[in-house]
């Protein structure tokens, strides 16, 4: 064995045993062994990368340096292992996932960590950079040449991998649409839906502005208003409390496909104006009934879409 290849060897061994103990005993992993009671077994991937805006690159959060870290830190085996053992891109990068996922394995059964297909898609990828930069590099006819072309090629194909993942994510991460409020909607009658006209009033003494709709009891009595919502996955949001002029006497409740989710009846004084936000994963039927002097306002929902819906 010669000298430049011992040394690449020796810089393997080391390198390798380095990311080893960080995979099974770094960042606290026994104290949080000790607190893990089953196997974490993770197969979806899932947040590969959101490329951070310019205001956030000079604080990025800790998962963008995890993820990024992911694939950084694996481009080594790309650059040494090629020098050690010629072996086409194909076979090199089959037994790297090979390894990755007996690793994952391990760190889930010991409970130093779960399998998650995330990491072994991001560590593969670095791997695969590695290789790249040390093919392009190998083109330099000097050593400085050959220094130069590998890092270069290693920082754009980081760079290109990143933005890559981070359309990939986009394209599979669903978001909150825009804001539609309840009075854009059609109850399950298929009628547009009514509400009362612009009005201010005060709650708890604070002066409030709807900027939407606003709902309550017709004369007083219960009003019950039922819509259809189609197995939408959506936030739904709403203002309610009883105003202070008068009787503070009335009652809100809110039902989901028959299931209550909200359900209020006050009667004092100095009362706040309340918020309420809940997330339908899939909803058919929206119920809410108004008694008294109950108010809700600003009702409406923003959707979970995928941008290009």
């Amino acid at each position: 064995m010669s000298k430049q290849r011992k040394i690449v060897f020796t810089a393997f061994l080391l390198y390798t045993a380095s990311i080893l103990y960080l995979m099974f005993f770094g960042f606290g992993r026994t104290d949080a062994a000790a607190q893990t009671n089953g196997y974490t077994f993770i197969w979806m991937p899932d947040s590969f990368f959101k490329m951070p805006a310019l205001s956030e690159l000079l604080h990025p959060t800790l998962m963008a340096i995890v993820d990024i870290g992911n694939v950084a830190a694996f481009i080594p085996f790309g650059l040494l292992v090629p020098v050690l053992y010629r072996m086409p891109f194909v076979r090199f990068i089959g037994l790297f996932v090979l390894c990755v996922l007996t690793i994952e394995t391990l760190q889930a059964l010991t409970l130093l960590g779960s399998f998650d297909v995330n990491d072994v898609i991001q560590n593969s990828s670095g791997a695969a950079i590695g290789y790249g930069a040390y093919a392009v590099g190998t083109r330099g006819k000097t050593v400085p040449k050959r220094t130069i072309f590998t890092g270069l090629c290693a920082s754009l194909l980081l760079a290109g991998t990143l933005i890559v993942y981070s359309g990939i994510d986009k394209a599979f991460t669903e978001e909150q649409g825009p804001f539609t409020a309840l009075n854009e909607w059609k109850d399950a009658r298929g009628n547009p839906v009514q509400s009362a006209g612009p009005c201010i009033f005060t709650l708890g003494g604070q002066k409030v502005e709807p900027r939407y709709n606003v709902y309550g009891a017709e004369h007083g009595k219960k009003t019950v208003y039922t819509y259809e919502l189609k197995g939408k996955e959506l936030f739904l949001f709403l203002n309610y409390g009883i105003p202070d002029q008068g009787v503070l006497r009335g009652s809100l409740s809110i039902s989901v496909d028959g299931q209550q989710i909200l359900s209020d009846s006050e009667e004092y004084q100095d009362r706040e104006p309340a918020e309420f936000k809940w997330f339908f994963e899939q909803a058919d039927e929206l119920t809410i009934t108004i008694e008294g002097r109950e108010k809700i306002w600003d009702i409406g929902y923003r959707e979970m879409k995928y941008f290009w819906e």
